[in-house]
C-alpha cells in the first residue's frame, strides 16, 4: 500500500475519533444537505445509483466529492463495517485528505 493511500486512511481514522465524520448513505446525505460537510468520500465499489444520488448532490451543494477505496477499506478505516460513503465535516481535515487524493 502506497503512502498516500495510508496517510487517507489514517486521516479518516482521525477524522472518525474526533467525531468529524457523517458515515453510511442517510448521514452523509443529511450532512451534505445541512451545509456541514467539506468532503464526500464514495466508495468505487458503491452502486451506480448511490455514485450517481451523492454526485449530483455534491454538485448542487458545491461540495467535493472522490470515488475511492472499497466499502470495506472505508468502514475498517473507521472501525466500522463496510461503509459506502461518508462526509468528512472538519475543513482542515478535508482539505488535508482531498491534497493526499489529489496526489494519486
Amino acid at each position: 500500500m502506497n503512502p498516500e493511500i495510508k496517510k487517507v486512511f489514517s486521516l479518516i481514522g482521525i477524522a472518525t475519533k474526533s467525531n468529524n465524520i457523517a458515515s453510511g448513505e442517510f448521514q452523509t446525505e443529511k450532512a451534505v444537505k445541512e451545509h456541514k460537510a467539506a468532503l464526500v468520500i464514495v466508495a468505487e465499489d458503491a452502486s451506480d445509483n448511490t455514485k450517481k444520488m451523492f454526485r449530483n448532490m455534491c454538485t448542487y451543494h458545491r461540495v467535493p466529492i472522490y470515488f475511492w477505496g472499497s466499502k470495506n477499506e472505508l468502514g475498517h478505516s473507521m472501525g466500522k463495517e463496510f461503509r459506502a460513503s461518508l462526509a468528512v465535516l472538519d475543513k482542515g481535515l478535508a482539505e488535508e485528505i482531498e491534497k493526499q487524493l489529489k496526489m494519486m
